[in-house]
Order: structure tokens, then sequence, then C-alpha cells
């Protein structure tokens, strides 16, 4: 068991925040398709409850999910029997041979295990070994501007069964958000009340597309998903071996 996204946070965020998957994979399907990347394997790293996997699927890919939290990977396997799921972390696990890698949702920003306080940078350069030419690595991810600095914003969330409070502060020197995040998930007549706390890197847009470009990759960045918008201090990175 992790420290992240544990069972009711994971229902949570399954249940209630999936706009994002499914707003942004038409945009990331088509771009597959317009690169002729319509079959083989797409690994799919911080998979979480197996949205983006579950498209791939339908869309006739063989699928590798990785995920850090035990309890998003079991929504994951259930959602897609078909597909392969591992419980590790992102940042050291095996990347396979593959037609194409995602890591959508902010993945490669967690700080959730020692392994990702080391440079992005090995992690991008597997990828790129593992990619067939002309394969894709599709990411997104945080950049500053979420959170004025030294200011706390706090937000709530609630669903038929489920509340989600939470508060962000931006650390703009040392380029890291912290979000304290508290989950109300109702329980029979209860509620059952849970406490995580999620820290992230801040990306460096230029450094990000450098250290891309000097592995070999050519590099695309965006503010949306085809015609989904993202949500502010976010970038779309396209990245093709």
């Amino acid at each position: 068991m992790t420290d992240w996204y544990q069972e009711d946070l994971a229902y949570i965020h399954d249940v209630g925040f999936q706009n994002y998957a499914l707003q942004a994979m038409p945009a990331i399907l088509d771009r597959l398709s317009q690169n002729r990347i319509l079959s083989g394997l797409v690994v799919d790293l911080g998979c979480g409850s197996g949205l983006s996997s579950q498209l791939l699927h339908q869309a006739n890919y063989q699928v590798l999910g990785i995920d850090i939290s035990t309890d998003m990977i079991a929504l994951a396997r259930a959602r897609v029997p078909a597909a392969t799921f591992r419980v590790e972390s992102l940042f050291c696990t095996e990347i396979p041979a593959c037609a194409a890698v995602l890591a959508i949702g902010e993945c490669l920003n967690y700080l959730f295990d020692p392994n990702t306080n080391q440079a992005l940078k090995p992690l991008f350069q597997r990828v790129y070994d593992a990619l067939q030419p002309g394969g894709l690595f599709i990411f997104d991810g945080v950049i500053s501007g979420q959170v004025p600095s030294n200011e706390i914003a706090k937000t709530f969330s609630e669903g038929e069964d489920w509340i989600v409070l939470v508060e962000k502060r931006e650390d703009r020197t040392h380029r890291l958000l912290t979000r304290r995040i508290i989950s109300l998930r109702q329980i029979g007549d209860l509620y059952r009340r849970s406490e995580e706390i999620h820290r992230q890197r801040l990306f460096e847009v230029n450094t990000l597309m450098a250290d891309l470009i000097q592995i070999g990759f050519q590099v695309q960045t965006m503010d949306r998903w085809g015609q989904f918008s993202l949500p502010p201090a976010r970038v779309a990175v396209i990245a093709q071996k």
C-alpha cells in the first residue's frame, strides 16, 4: 500500500474527475493515427484508474499501464481486464519496446517516491530507447502560475457520495507545488475522512524542451489537446523519435 491515491481518493478521482482524460484522449488518439501509429504497444505511465488505457484498448492498441497506487491499479484492472497493469514507480519501471508512451494527468510532476527526486532526463532517455522509429512520447505537466506566490488557494468539490477539499501553495523559488487533500467518502450512513499530501515539481518549459531535443526528440508544446484547452499553468508535449 502506498501513501498516495489510497482507496477513497482513488475512488473519488475515478468517479468525479474523469473529464480530463475523456476530453484529452480523442486528440491524442488522432495524433497517433496521424503519425501512422495504428496498432502496437502503448505504455501508459501514471495510468491511474485506467480511463486512458480503456480508450487505447478500444482503439485496438495493446496497453501496458504503470501506476504507483495499488488502489488505482485495482480499478484499472477491473476496467480493462485485457490490458496489463503493474504497480511500480514510473521513474524506474522497465519500458519495453513500444509504439508510443503516454504520461497524461501531470504524473511526471509528482514527487511520490525516492525515485522521483532524480532528474527527468534519464526517464526521457529510457523512453526514447524503447520507442520504435517515429514513435511518440506524449505527456503533460504543471508549470508555475497555479497559485500566487506566498498564498494558499482552497477549492471544494463534491459528488453524490463524496466531498474533496484541496489546499494548494506554490514555492516558486524551489519550483514546488504542494496540495493538501482532505477526502470525505460516504460509507453506509457515515462519511470516512482521509488526508493526503501531494507534492509536485514544477516544469520549466525551456529546460524540458532542451533535454528532450538533446536526447534526439523532435518536440512540440501546446496549451491544449485538440479542442480541449488545458487548465491554467499546464503544458502539453508531443515528442517524436
